[in-house]
C-alpha cells in the first residue's frame, strides 16, 4: 500500500503500516543527532523524570550509540514485558493505533528530526517515539496500562468516543507527572524529549498541577501547539492503571449525558491541587505568539 506521509513522502507501507527500518540507511549525522539529543535530555532530566523511566533506559540500553536498532531493541524489551517497536513512515490511523497497542507493539517515527527542529518538533519522530515512550514500556505495570488503552481504544471506537479517549492518552502517556518520595517527576514522554517542556513543567508557576481523576479529565480540552495549562498527577502507575481497568460504558454514558468540555486551564472547586497556575506563561502569548512578535 502506498501512502503519502506529512513530510510529502511517498512510502510503500504493509497493511498495518509498518514499514522495514532499515537502520543501515541512517546516515553518521544522523546517529550523532540521536546521541547529542540523548545525552542532552539525559542530563536535563537528572532529578526530573521517574525513576521507572531512566531504569529503563539502562535495561533498554538505549545509550549504546546512534539510533536503536528495532529488531534488537525488540528483543530487549520483549523479554522484559512482551512488548516490541515497530517501524512507521508517519502517524498511522486511530484503528491501527489501537491495534498495534492492544497487541503489545508500540509504533515508532522511521526518521529523525532536523537540525534545525532539535528543540521543537511538531509530529513524532523516533527519538520522541523512543526515547520518550519505550523506557517506561519496560516497567510491567505501565506496559499493561498502555496494552489496556490500546484495546479501550478499539471499544471507543464503535460508540464514537475517541475524543474523550484521546485526552486521557495525552494527558498521561504524553504529558503525565508523578509523585514520589523525592518530589514531583516526569513521566510523559511529550515531557520527557522536550528540553524546554522538562523544566517548564515542573518548575514554573504558569501551569497548573491536578491530581488525576478520570471523568475529570476526559472532560478537559489540551493544547496541541504549545505548553500544556494543566499537567495531571498521579501518586502511582498502580493508580492508573487502577482507575482505567473497568468497563468505561458507564463512564462513557456519564460524559455524553453532560457534555460538559472544560477549557485547559480550568480549575474546579472539587480539583484536588498541588498547584494553581498563574497561566502566566499562556496568558502572554505563549511560543508561538512569541515567535512570531
Amino acid at each position: 500500500m502506498l501512502i503519502t506521509t506529512r513530510q510529502g513522502r511517498k512510502v510503500e507501507v504493509n497493511d498495518d503500516y509498518t514499514v522495514d527500518q532499515h537502520w543501515e540507511h541512517f546516515t553518521a549525522e544522523e546517529h550523532d543527532r540521536w546521541d547529542r539529543l540523548y545525552a542532552r535530555q539525559c542530563e536535563m532530566l537528572e532529578g526530573r523524570a521517574c525513576d521507572e523511566f531512566i531504569e529503563g533506559t539502562h535495561l533498554l540500553k538505549l545509550s549504546d550509540g546512534g539510533i536503536p536498532n528495532f529488531i534488537e531493541l525488540s528483543e530487549r524489551l520483549k523479554a522484559l514485558t512482551g512488548w516490541t517497536v515497530v517501524a512507521v513512515p508517519d502517524l498511522v490511523p486511530d484503528e491501527v493505533f489501537f491495534d498495534h497497542l492492544a497487541n503489545r507493539r508500540f509504533p515508532a517515527g522511521n526518521f529523525i528530526r532536523s537540525e534545525s527542529e532539535l528543540d521543537y518538533l511538531q509530529e513524532p519522530d523516533v527519538f520522541h517515539d523512543v526515547f520518550g515512550h519505550v523506557p517506561l514500556l519496560a516497567n510491567p505495570v505501565f506496559a499493561d496500562y498502555m496494552e489496556a488503552y490500546g484495546k479501550g481504544g478499539q471499544r471507543a471506537m464503535g460508540r464514537g468516543v475517541l475524543k474523550n479517549l484521546a485526552r486521557l492518552y495525552w494527558y498521561t502517556v504524553e504529558f503525565g507527572l508523578i509523585n514520589t518520595p523525592r518530589g514531583m517527576r516526569i513521566y510523559g514522554a511529550g515531557i520527557l524529549s522536550s528540553k524546554a517542556e522538562s523544566i517548564f513543567s515542573l518548575d514554573d508557576k504558569s501551569p497548573n498541577r491536578i491530581h488525576f481523576d478520570l471523568k475529570r479529565l476526559m472532560q478537559t480540552d489540551y493544547r496541541i501547539d504549545d505548553f500544556q495549562q494543566t499537567y495531571w498527577v498521579i501518586d502511582s502507575f498502580e493508580e492508573l492503571l487502577g482507575a482505567t481497568y473497568q468497563d468505561f460504558g458507564p463512564l462513557y454514558d456519564a460524559l455524553e449525558a453532560s457534555k460538559t468540555v472544560h477549557a485547559p486551564d480550568v480549575v474546579l472547586p472539587d480539583d484536588t491541587v498541588h498547584h494553581k497556575g498563574s497561566q502566566a506563561y499562556a496568558n502572554a502569548g505563549g511560543r508561538l505568539a512569541k515567535a512570531a512578535s
